[in-house]
């Protein structure tokens, strides 16, 4: 399994050498789906979708798709997930990502596509694979409003796969400094990367490296 897990995509040349070296050629001899089904249940202002979109599509891809997971048949989704060299989990609300994957009945089919397929996940795409995606950790980090807004009374990860978990976005919103870090430090019992924009962990068979040119720190 090839994971490369970003806080905002393909946000500059360290990560998308890594992203390279992953995939094993070219871009343009390559195929990437982009998944939005994470932004679909975010509210306000899109431009930083169109942003992220715009940065993955702007390598120069042999074939470039959009697949929303919701409203079409699962035979559909998974045949074009199958077609894909790069899947691209895109930014937003993770609990909705996650149970979407879920209630479509797409998690064998995900695990079996990730075994020879790039995945590649920015913020909300990038935390849905840890065990501690759950209701405590959303109370943890103040993200219950994202959990409750969209009627779900428990977060769910389709995959369980890692103990630690990804905090996206550290330094790029204002709360989000060393200060609110260390603030919630002592209330773990889990690993946690936070990593900035500028930042990704790349995943090879268990084996974990960060890719960095920012800031980021492992609690």
């Amino acid at each position: 399994m090839k994971l490369l897990l970003t806080s905002a995509g393909i946000t500059n040349e360290s990560i998308k050498s890594a992203l390279r070296e992953l995939l094993g050629k070219e871009f343009k001899d390559a195929k990437a789906v982009y998944i939005p089904t994470a932004a679909m249940a975010e509210s306000g202002n899109h431009d930083w979708l169109v942003s992220d979109l715009n940065r993955l599509y702007d390598l120069g891809w042999g074939e470039f798709n959009v697949l929303e997971l919701n409203g079409l048949p699962k035979e559909l989704i998974v045949k074009r997930l199958q077609n894909a060299d790069v899947m691209y989990g895109g930014g937003g609300n993770v609990y909705h990502l996650a149970r979407s994957i879920i209630d479509n009945g797409l998690v064998d089919d995900f695990r079996q596509i990730l075994t020879d397929k790039v995945y590649v996940g920015a913020s909300a795409g990038s935390m849905l694979f840890s065990k501690n995606l759950t209701e405590r950790t959303a109370a943890l980090f103040g993200e219950t409003d994202e959990l409750y807004q969209i009627k779900q009374k428990e977060a769910v990860s389709p995959f369980n796969l890692f103990d630690w978990y990804v905090k996206p976005h550290m330094y790029s919103l204002e709360e989000r400094d060393d200060a609110w870090l260390g603030s919630i430090a002592g209330k773990i019992d889990f690993p946690v990367y936070a990593i900035d924009d500028q930042t990704a962990i790349k995943v090879v068979d268990g084996k974990i490296e960060v890719i960095s040119e920012g800031r980021w720190k492992l609690i």
